[in-house]
């Protein structure tokens, strides 16, 4: 066999900096549209961005060339920049260190992708920080309280 074939469908979690709502409203499309470019040209396949002002969901189907470590990196790296350059918050705009990425069926895809489509929805009555750690405890992760989310 010459090809490689795979599917790996993977969210990917990320928050701004101190967990901060420091995106504004009128411009997360924006941000959302900004990073479905830097992923499309990574030659990866966008299922949505979304998130709120202080964090990210990305779903997508990632290509076994390249890492998810190595994708959320030039995503930070390359929306930071963007983000402030169109200068829309007084203080310097950065993500938090780390991420969370959990993997999927294809038969949960469109449930992944409503609930990353709702976001602002789901947030009115749940925290980031109790939605990472649902996360976490859904599949499995070990992880220790000091580095979790802040309480908001």
């Amino acid at each position: 066999m010459t090809a490689t074939y795979s599917q790996i469908l993977i969210q990917i979690v990320f928050s701004v900096k101190s967990r901060k709502n420091l995106i504004p409203q009128e411009n997360l499309e924006e941000v959302f549209e900004y990073m479905a470019g830097i992923i499309r040209n990574k030659g990866q396949k966008l299922i949505i961005v979304g998130g709120v002002s202080n964090h990210i969901h990305i779903l997508l189907g990632m290509k076994p060339g390249i890492t998810v470590s190595a994708l959320v990196r030039d995503i930070k790296n390359n929306s930071t920049n963007f983000i402030n350059q169109q200068d829309w918050m007084a203080e310097k705009f950065s993500w938090q260190n780390g991420f969370g990425a959990f993997s999927y069926g294809n038969s949960q895809i469109e449930p992944v992708f409503n609930y990353i489509k709702n976001q602002s929805e789901h947030h009115k009555t749940k925290t980031f920080r109790e939605e990472f750690v649902a996360f976490l405890e859904k599949f499995d992760v070990d992880y220790e309280e000091k580095y979790l989310p802040s309480l908001e």
